[in-house]
């Protein structure tokens, strides 16, 4: 295995995908073909490459809705989603003249009867093993997971959706293969909000499938629960960290760069076209990937220091430079640019081009309202200064629309009047959605006389250090902490069930003191935090895992969504609720039970 996928969910899931499907294949000396439905497909490309299956004896993979030739000589394993379209596809393989001298045949998840009996009737005599894995997530990073589910979304939270309920159900089933994959447990609660009940319905569907799940347990014993909790909270929680403009290089790069599954695509020196995955693959994205920008710039450039000098560059003059600066230092550095990965100065010249361009100008308006206060402490008494001359400038519509969004955040609605006023001056009175559809997560944009908007308590971070445009914090790291402390209130965070009270004294400690596991194994003894956030996380949301976990002691901070957002996905995700009656919903249709 690559060295980056030996370690987190990568290596749990590879590690389960070995124990169930690769151990049986172990049975049979010959080699193997391997069919795989779309998620399947994704599910193994995220954990193992083909020189892994081939070392298993797999000689190669199919696609199952693919038309394929047959092969009557060698057996075939089947991995599929539980679906009537997954099951008729692989019933046509066999039905009429089997296409494999035999089928091993693995579900992500709970196989509904009428498929199970369907596939019986046709193909029995030519089924050897047919099991069900539990596996109906995708693990995206080490500590990082998704549903691969973009469209739960608009099901979820679309005035016009018809599939709400089922959207929730599948999700909840996803969440106990999640749970089962860590051979956990978990205790269950929610962020408990006056307008929302979508995470009250989740804890309650994912808590009920849990007992359910551990009641059938191949061992015939009903598993006790484990030192993990599961907390569930919607998008709205925070509606600010996936708008503003981010600084870290990861957050930075999918934000300001095209960059779509995963891959990063550039030209070379030559005028070529390149292309470049940005994954765990990669140990020197997984270094830099949480790193803030200038961090990540001098972290690059302090190699080269002795360089520097020789170009006559003052000492007090490098330690004083600008980020604009240093981005123009590192064109000027032919040296540089033959030792850096070309990927990675390809990227992070790209993201400093934009922010030298618009970005720089924009955070500073951003944190001002985000954060309540410039960067002096003073408070700011009246946000539309602050957004004023934002509007005025040439920036994007997008742009303006996210600045426009942080004011109202940071009122907690304005009125009908202001906010017309406001469309108007952005020019989207045909796309008014994009601001006044943030009401269907909860967030409100007209404000009233009637209604109350209790803002969270922020934990103090005035003692950490922190760069002038990059003041805010998540509010799901605060959320990570206190619940790590044990000090989430159970009347905002109320317990759909409870894990065992020895969670406290685990070994978990303030997220504050440096502590640190010698291991990612270490922390899996201690507890683990598992969040799923409804509706889509950012990637500085997923960065604070990391950065819990690692200032713990003893336990590690696993979250996950049904899919992760940038900030223009979620303003057209926003702007696509408005939109007629929802399809039925098809991506992964798995069984209520």
């Amino acid at each position: 295995m690559a060295t980056g996928l030996d370690h987190g969910l990568k290596r749990v899931v590879w590690q389960r995908l070995k124990d169930t499907i690769i151990a049986d294949c172990r049975k049979s000396e010959a080699w193997k073909i391997l069919i795989l439905d779309p998620f399947t497909t994704k599910l193994f490309s995220s954990c193992c490459k083909m020189s892994d299956l081939m070392s298993e004896k797999i000689t190669i993979v199919e696609d199952l809705y693919k038309s394929r030739e047959p092969v009557p000589e060698m057996k075939a394993i089947y991995l599929m989603t539980p679906t009537a379209k997954c099951v008729d596809a692989f019933i046509a393989d066999f039905k009429l003249k089997p296409k494999y001298k035999a089928a091993y045949v693995y579900f992500t998840d709970y196989c509904p009867d009428d498929l199970f009996n369907n596939m019986k009737l046709y193909c029995a005599k030519h089924i050897r093993v047919c099991k069900e894995i539990s596996i109906s997530f995708l693990p995206q990073e080490a500590q990082v997971f998704t549903c691969d589910n973009p469209g739960a979304f608009r099901s979820i939270y679309s005035p016009h959706s018809q599939d709400k309920r089922k959207t929730l159900e599948t999700l909840a089933d996803q969440l106990v293969t999640l749970c089962a994959t860590l051979d956990e447990y978990p205790g269950v609660r929610y962020k408990k909000d006056t307008n929302m009940e979508n995470a009250k319905c989740l804890a309650e569907l994912v808590d009920e499938k849990l007992s359910k799940y551990y009641e059938m347990d191949d061992s015939g014993k009903k598993k006790g629960k484990t030192q993990a909790q599961l907390l569930i909270l919607e998008r709205g929680f925070d509606p600010v960290s996936p708008i503003l403009h981010e600084l870290t290089y990861q957050a930075m790069a999918y934000d300001l760069i095209a960059i779509e599954s995963d891959t990063y695509k550039y030209k070379s020196k030559d005028g070529s076209e390149k292309e470049a995955l940005l994954n765990e693959e990669d140990m020197l994205w997984v270094k830099l990937r949480h790193m803030h920008i200038a961090e990540h710039l001098i972290a690059s450039i302090h190699y080269f220091l002795l360089y520097i000098l020789f170009l006559n560059v003052k000492l007090f003059h490098y330690f004083q430079i600008t980020i604009s600066g240093l981005s123009q230092l590192m064109k000027k550095m032919p040296l540089f640019r033959k030792q850096v990965k070309t990927v990675h100065l390809n990227l992070t010249e790209d993201c400093m081009n934009y922010f030298q361009k618009n970005v720089e100008k924009l955070c500073k308006a951003e944190q001002d309202l985000a954060v309540g206060s410039d960067v002096d402490g003073v408070k700011v008494k009246d946000p539309m200064r602050t957004l004023l001359p934002v509007l005025l400038h040439p920036y994007s519509i997008h742009d303006k629309i996210r600045a426009v969004l942080l004011y109202i955040f940071s009122l907690s609605g304005t009125t009908e009047e202001n906010l017309s006023k406001l469309i108007q001056h952005v020019k989207i009175e045909d796309e008014r959605e994009y601001i006044e559809n943030w009401k269907e997560l909860g967030v409100p944009i007209i404000s009233t006389p009637s209604f109350f908007s209790r803002k969270p308590n922020r934990r103090d971070r005035s003692h950490e250090e922190k760069y002038n445009l990059s003041r805010w914090t998540p509010v799901i790291k605060d959320v990570m902490e206190d619940a790590v402390e044990n000090k989430l209130d159970t009347r905002e965070w109320p317990h759909q069930s409870e894990c065992p009270t020895a969670w406290n004294g685990s070994g978990a400690v303030s997220a504050r003191q440096k502590h640190k596991a010698s291991s990612q194994d270490d922390r899996r003894s201690g507890s683990r935090l598992i969040i799923f956030v409804i509706g889509g996380i950012s990637h500085s949301e997923m960065r604070c895992a990391y950065e819990v976990t690692q200032a713990v002691k003893s336990c590690e901070v696993i979250i996950g969504s049904s899919h992760i957002v940038t900030p223009t996905s979620l303003l057209e995700d926003i702007k696509a609720l408005s939109k007629g009656p929802m399809e039925t919903f098809t991506i992964d249709e798995r069984s209520n039970a």
